[in-house]
């Protein structure tokens, strides 16, 4: 009597961080849509407080304008495409597949905008590699990145390689140089 062995399983295919662009003012939308569909997204958002010229006023302001975060599979790609508002994803000069996201880089960046007291810019512009640091106080304490002095102020970067750098301000204090691995 032969035992019937079940085929093996493929695994399941590894999720992956992409850049989805989508049209103007239509990220919160797209991201619940895609939360609809069953897709993981992210939509970076911190609140600043703006003033009036009678009032001070909490809002919630987009860090990258036209940008969703997904989390997908190779198969999950064209599904969220199917949306209106998504445009195309994120691609290298030169590749053909969209660029990925590591998932530390997104995770250290999503940590940023939620414990950070300050307002965290991006920049795109190229910036000569500083000292690794580790925040050891405040909100932020356990993150790491790297010390820039930018304008006269120290400033914590954290790179997303095909983005550029997210950057907020933090008091010398609370850094420490980090031991190289």
């Amino acid at each position: 009597m032969k035992s019937a062995v079940p085929p093996p399983q493929a695994a399941p295919a590894p999720r992956q961080w992409l850049v989805l662009y989508v049209k103007s003012c239509m990220e919160r939308k797209t991201a619940q849509r895609l939360a609809a569909m069953g897709i993981e997204s992210y939509v970076p958002v911190q609140t600043v407080t703006r003033r009036y010229s009678d009032r001070l006023k909490k809002m919630e302001q987009l860090v990258l304008p036209l940008v969703v975060f997904v989390h997908v599979t190779p198969s999950e790609r064209r599904q969220a495409l199917t949306l209106g508002a998504a445009t195309r994803y994120l691609v290298l000069r030169g590749q053909h597949e969209p660029a990925v996201i590591p998932d530390e880089q997104l995770r250290q960046f999503r940590f940023m905008l939620d414990y950070s007291p300050e307002a965290v810019t991006f920049s795109s512009t190229p910036l000569a590699p500083g000292d690794p640091i580790r925040v050891i106080k405040g909100p932020l304490a356990g993150l790491e990145g790297e010390l820039i002095t930018l304008e006269g102020h120290h400033q914590v970067f954290i790179r997303l390689d095909l983005l550029g750098c997210a950057h907020v301000a933090i008091p010398v204090g609370f850094i420490e140089k980090r031991p190289s691995r």
